[in-house]
């Protein structure tokens, strides 16, 4: 099969690789469409032997196997079943497994890719092909998120702050307005994505201000900068909500504006499995809007003039089309 490699330093190749051999307990995947993600701007500078891509939409290709011919999306995380996180629903946050399909094993930048069954996520018929990746990091990670800290910032006057217009910011924004949240405000460097935020009815905020304050601040970029400014401007008994991923190391001036004030600070991982009914739920209330993300598809072959245009943040959400 074919497949997209990152030896590193930015670059980018297209191989062939043996098509994959399910193990016991896996089947073949065929992929449909696997969208890009800013994640995997870091496999791409420091290279990695295995496939990357993450978020991973295919048909079952297992003949004789119960799920045959089944739609489903790949869920990320290899995990045990039976450790204290699992067995309290939290699939996500396995103790046990530390395994990410894209990250520590072959993931869906190819034709095909062999999936435990325990990470396949059934799609039903009235989700396009389109459509059905962003039921994962776009709206999973955002609802998962949001659903976390909404019993602390109840929708009611709540005001909203979302650092970052990315797939996963915009994607907040869907989710933050389908809980009953109003006054949400929006801030990126980027015009284009800040015009799609404020269609779909954010109101735009500088970037960098200090001077207004908010109940919820969800930082989805990533950006160091982002995560001090939502610790000093979220008021006090507020939540920051940090969904954005970053490896470099984290330093945190503690100023009077943080140091003097009572407020959570909360880190979300993911989703767990159990989410989807609700995710497939917000992605059929909101179909047109989410359809606005999907800016490109695109092939195998075109892989290495897109990936770059998407980590400048030209494109949303572009899917590879295998």
């Amino acid at each position: 099969m074919r497949s997209i490699s990152f030896p590193g330093q930015g670059r980018i190749g297209l191989v062939d690789r043996p098509e994959p051999q399910p193990g016991a307990g896996e089947v073949l995947l065929r992929i449909q469409r696997t969208a890009l993600c800013g994640s995997d701007c870091k496999l791409w500078q420091r290279g990695t032997e295995l496939v990357p891509g993450h978020e991973i939409f295919g048909t079952v290709d297992q003949p004789g196997h119960a799920r045959h011919g089944q739609r489903c999306c790949v869920f990320i995380p290899v995990h045990c079943g039976h450790c204290a996180s699992c067995t309290r629903g939290d699939t996500h946050l396995c103790l046990t497994d530390s395994v990410l399909m894209g990250w520590n094993r072959d993931g869906g930048y190819a034709q095909a890719v062999a999936v435990p069954e325990q990470c396949l996520l059934p799609v039903p018929d009235d989700i396009d092909d389109d459509l059905a990746p962003l039921l994962l990091d776009t709206i999973g990670t955002a609802a998962h998120g949001l659903r976390t800290v909404a019993p602390l910032v109840p929708p009611e006057e709540a005001e909203v702050l979302i650092l970052g217009a990315g797939p996963v910011g915009l994607g907040g924004l869907i989710a933050a307005q389908e809980m009953g949240y109003r006054r949400i405000f929006v801030s990126d460097l980027r015009e284009g994505r800040l015009a799609l935020a404020r269609s779909l009815g954010a109101t735009p905020h500088p970037v960098g201000d200090l001077t207004k304050r908010f109940d919820l601040v969800i930082e989805s970029s990533g950006a160091h900068a982002a995560r001090n400014q939502g610790l000093e401007i979220v008021w006090p008994r507020g939540v920051v909500l940090l969904i954005g991923e970053n490896d470099a190391p984290w330093t945190i001036e503690e100023k009077k504006p943080i140091r003097r004030k009572d407020f959570y600070m909360v880190r979300s991982f993911y989703f767990p499995k159990s989410d989807l009914a609700a995710n497939i739920a917000m992605l059929r209330a909101r179909r047109d809007d989410y359809r606005r993300f999907v800016d490109l598809r695109f092939g195998l072959e075109d892989f290495a003039d897109v990936f770059p245009r998407f980590a400048a943040g030209q494109l949303v959400k572009p899917l590879l089309a295998p």
